[in-house]
């Protein structure tokens, strides 16, 4: 059996790992990094998803040297507009707007496709020498006083001081380690899919809640868009077997003609949502990041920021304990980690539940108050000021690469 050494050994290649692996690579040279995933290799770049990177996750991919690529493919977000309404609504009036509150002179936001960013980190991790192995999954670990053993599925055994688990919201990695999780099903799904249309969109994103959920209008490179259409499970499996005309013609209903002829490009899945948290994100010599620690409801769009927040904290954490000459894998320095994490990810858990259930629903008093807070909230500067520093990742006590500066 073959026997690999290296100083930290991460499971799962997708951005919470490459980007973990590239951060603390980069910083520190001399560390023998490992990223193994289970997916075979290419099977990354069939990924037609879209993702909203914050404006502090693109000054971390400027740290990480990836994002004069990205930038290439990417769209800013200028403005983005809230409506509360039913679906059969022939007007579906703005509640609430958000632009540059913040004043950074910068977009909030970006929206970049996941293929471009997956492949602008794997060309960075080939370049300070990472070591990636596809298409192989861990099947185990055991951890001693001085290191753990990872063990794979091909029969090979690489020895580490620190494994990371990267790898999903139903992380195998999470259940070897004996990590209970707080779990509940909404019985709703995200259905996710592009759209082409006839008239430029000027960079605005768009939420509407609807009865059913919230329906996202994110702008894309061109005249395209990302949706993230939110239905009970029910529903959008319905909808996503059913044929193109009727796919569309429900599609039409929601996202309306403003932009002209709309079309479905590629295809279209739909993906159950739920909130998962971890009850802790650490043990002896691992640690959990990305969804593996959290899953969460996509309706403020701040899942895969959550885990680029993890990225800059861990890796600052490993950073700053290796140059101290302290042991990477100790509980003590991870559970530094942990409490930075923890309660920005639980508070995100519990804000976008609140929301959720506040905004997929009909009950008339509900949608009465719901749109006078929203209201509210429009016309007061600081407390718009307040949600997009939060929505662009520059809230709470930031990581140096968050900040747009080095390790």
């Amino acid at each position: 059996m073959a026997s690999q050494r290296f100083d930290i050994v991460i499971a799962g290649a997708g951005y919470v790992g490459m980007a973990a692996a590239v951060a603390i690579g980069q910083a520190r040279p001399a560390m023998r990094i490992a990223v193994v995933d289970a997916a075979p290799a290419g099977v990354w770049k069939k990924d037609g998803r879209a993702s909203a990177i914050a404006a502090a996750a693109m000054r971390m991919f400027g740290q990480l040297g990836c994002l004069e690529e990205i930038l290439t493919k990417a769209q800013p977000i200028n403005d983005m507009i809230v409506t509360d309404s039913r679906t059969s609504d022939p007007v579906r009036p703005i509640f609430l707007t958000f632009g540059d509150e913040a004043g950074t002179g910068e977009p909030f936001a970006h929206m970049v496709p996941n293929v471009v960013m997956n492949g602008a980190l794997r060309r960075r991790a080939v370049e300070i020498g990472i070591t990636l192995v596809e298409g192989v999954t861990v099947d185990g670990f055991e951890t001693g006083p001085a290191g753990i053993r990872v063990s794979l599925g091909d029969g090979r055994t690489l020895k580490a001081r620190l494994l990371i688990a990267a790898d999903g919201v139903r992380s195998r990695l999470r259940d070897m380690a004996g990590i209970k999780t707080v779990h509940w099903d909404y019985g709703q799904s995200g259905i996710v899919c592009t759209v082409a249309h006839e008239r430029p969109h000027n960079g605005r994103a768009e939420e509407h809640f609807l009865p059913s959920g919230p329906f996202a209008i994110l702008p894309l490179a061109g005249n395209r868009s990302s949706l993230v259409w939110t239905e009970r499970t029910e529903d959008a499996d319905r909808l996503v077997k059913s044929d193109d005309l009727v796919f569309e013609a429900e599609l039409e209903r929601r996202f309306g003609l403003k932009l002209g002829e709309i079309r479905v490009e590629g295809g279209r899945k739909a993906w159950p949502l739920g909130l998962t948290l971890a009850r802790s994100f650490v043990k002896p010599r691992f640690a959990l990041a990305g969804d593996a620690a959290h899953g969460i409801h996509p309706i403020a769009g701040q899942g895969l920021n959550l885990g680029l927040k993890d990225v800059a904290a861990l890796a600052q954490t490993i950073v700053e304990a290796e140059r101290l000459g302290m042991d990477i894998g100790a509980l003590d320095v991870l559970e530094r980690y942990e409490r930075w994490r923890r309660f920005d990810t639980v508070q995100m858990g519990v804000t976008t539940d609140v929301l959720n259930r506040l905004f997929s629903n009909d009950f008339t008093p509900v949608r009465a108050m719901r749109d006078i807070g929203l209201g509210i909230v429009d016309r007061l500067p600081g407390l718009k000021r307040y949600f997009i520093e939060q929505a662009s990742g520059m809230a709470g006590d930031m990581p140096r690469l968050l900040r747009g500066e080095a390790i």
